[in-house]
């Protein structure tokens, strides 16, 4: 079982850049991709990115892309999500996820068994 945490969210304003963290622990958690997801009110679960277990592959959404970088260090067993100039439709929360199967289904939620609580984004105008 593997257990995530998320942290790092907040209110900034537009432009304005964050990072997240994901901190995982529980039995092997270094070995499992791990991807974030976010959800703005009334709509449903968007990836956003995902890193293979070993660090060497990403994947990025197409809103995203350019402003956003994954990265991992298994010693601290943590993943983060750098987002750069934040915009409003940023907004939401952000939510990683794990599971231990890299494949083209990385964008699906339905893929991954392990989450995180959330943490807020807010962007202002």
């Amino acid at each position: 079982q593997v257990q995530l945490v998320e942290s790092g969210g907040g209110l900034v304003e537009a432009g304005d850049s964050l990072r997240l963290s994901c901190v995982s622990s529980g039995r092997a958690s270094n070995s499992y991709a791990v991807a974030w997801f976010r959800q703005a009110p009334g709509k449903g679960r968007e990836f956003v990115a995902a890193i293979s277990m070993g660090g060497v592959r990403f994947l990025y959404a197409d809103s995203v892309t350019g402003r956003a970088t994954i990265s991992r260090d298994s010693a601290k067993n943590t993943v983060w999500l750098q987002m750069n100039n934040l915009q409003p439709e940023d907004a939401a929360v952000y939510y990683c996820a794990a599971t231990q199967t890299y494949s083209s289904r990385i964008r699906d939620p339905e893929e991954f068994h392990h989450w995180g609580q959330g943490t807020q984004v807010t962007v202002s105008s």
